[in-house]
């Protein structure tokens, strides 16, 4: 390729090799993955993203590259910026405006819908995106989103059931529950010694508010563990993972936190929260464990929850279950 760049009206422009720079991850998931998926399985567009390897190219130069009418070539250059691989800027030209293109990522990273369960000698790690709930009560204000847009209708507790729910990256309520079914992955002859759940969330408020609490409560298996208070809900901030299209002004990012229960209590953040233990669970009873998220009818901060998932706020993670385990002594023989 050359190192200079031809405007499509045929006058030299500087070059626009890009600087040194670490490689740019994309994290593809959710109704994103088939798009993106799909704007890559073609040929002629896998050879533009190699020609944009290493240099921003305009329209006229990436036509004469890939030896195509320029309308065929607009016409991939399109699919790959509607999947948000490539970036396009219009610049002042000697001849008008000209088309710069871009690669805006070097690696994608997909995952696929679904809980992700690992499992070693002592701990099950499962891990839930927020939208794949199995049971939820929402009241208004509420709504959730996927990576790339809003799910359904804002405000409306029926867009929750909408088929699109278990791609959502964000969701909220002001007053409610959601609930989850986890995988109890504990082996067989083995008995669970320690629950750990860690989540990103914080309070519902209009827009955003970081001094408005919010009492949320954490039930698993219909057990109450306890109650932690949020602060605020917080936004006015592009937090690390807030997807571009997300106003800042609303709700962009929580609090990491972790709950513990071991047979001696339940804590949070290592504080002691309540006498709940673990044998009070019941975690051997069935094969799923119920976690419940929500906000008692008689909570003295009723201000609703904000849940992120791994492309919303700042910690790339979607709700953590992990469960440590050990083996049974053997069974005596008489």
């Amino acid at each position: 390729m050359r190192n200079h760049t031809i405007a499509e009206g045929g006058c030299p422009l500087p070059t626009h090799t890009p600087k040194r720079r670490e490689a740019r991850t994309l994290m593809v998931e959710g109704t994103h993955l088939v798009k993106v998926t799909h704007a890559l399985s073609n040929d002629t567009r896998m050879l533009i993203l190699s020609l944009l390897s290493s240099q921003v190219l305009n329209l006229t130069e990436l036509t004469a590259a890939l030896a195509m009418p320029a309308s065929t070539v607009s016409f991939h250059i399109k699919r790959l910026e509607d999947a948000g691989l490539l970036h396009v800027e219009y610049v002042p030209g000697t001849r008008g405006a000209q088309k710069l293109i871009s690669k805006r990522y070097d690696e994608l990273l997909l995952t696929l819908p679904g809980a992700a369960v690992v499992q070693d000698s002592r701990d099950v790690v499962v891990s839930m995106p927020v939208g794949n709930y199995t049971l939820i009560r929402a009241a208004p204000s509420c709504g959730l989103a996927a990576a790339h847009k809003i799910i359904g209708m804002l405000d409306d507790p029926r867009s929750f059931y909408e088929p699109e729910h278990v791609f959502a990256q964000i969701l909220w309520f002001r007053a409610g529950y959601v609930e989850y079914a986890f995988p109890n992955n504990v082996p067989y002859g083995a008995a669970p010694t320690r629950l750990e759940l860690s989540l990103e969330l914080c309070s519902e408020a209009p827009h955003f508010d970081e001094h408005w609490p919010s009492d949320i409560t954490l039930w698993i298996n219909d057990v109450e563990v306890g109650t932690w208070t949020s602060p605020g809900d917080f936004g006015g901030v592009r937090a690390r993972l807030t997807p571009a299209w997300w106003a800042e002004d609303q709700t962009t990012h929580g609090l990491l936190k972790r709950w513990l229960v071991t047979p001696q209590g339940a804590w949070i953040d290592g504080e002691r929260l309540s006498d709940v233990t673990l044998n009070g669970l019941n975690l051997t009873r069935d094969h799923h464990i119920r976690v419940r998220l929500g906000i008692k009818e008689d909570a003295r901060h009723a201000g609703g929850l904000n849940l992120f998932g791994r492309s919303f706020g700042n910690y790339p993670q979607d709700i953590v279950l992990r469960l440590g385990h050990e083996s049974l002594p053997p069974t005596s023989t008489p």
